[in-house]
């Protein structure tokens, strides 16, 4: 059974950094791509962040140039290092595992992260 549990998340003020953490068990992330979604109260669902089997990584437009997304395969983690952060970044960040086709199947609980101005 695989799970995900994100942690890392807060408050912090506008051009601050924060460092999000995703836990994965029952299956290695090696194999899998993995990436980190947001969803802010009353918008969709938003890419972040992704990260594939290659270490080949890819950004949402929004964060680019501030967000990285790496991935220790020893703890089976992915981190997602926010840096610049401002108000507009506020959400629930939730890190998710994709199948071998390529889609995200597995999902954390999500951890908020407000950013304030």
């Amino acid at each position: 059974q695989v799970q995900l549990v994100e942690s890392g998340g807060g408050l912090v003020q506008a051009g601050g950094s924060l460092r999000l953490s995703c836990a994965a068990s029952g299956r290695s992330i090696s194999t899998y791509g993995m990436g980190w979604f947001r969803q802010a109260p009353g918008k969709e669902r938003e890419f972040v962040a992704g990260v594939n089997w290659t270490g080949s990584r890819n950004y949402g437009h929004s964060v680019l140039g501030r967000f990285t997304i790496s991935r220790d395969n020893a703890k089976n983690t992915v981190y997602l290092q926010m840096n610049s952060l401002k108000p507009e970044d506020t959400a629930v960040y939730y890190c998710a595992q994709t199948n071998l086709a390529g889609n995200y199947q597995y999902w954390g609980q999500g951890t908020q992260v407000t950013v304030s101005s």
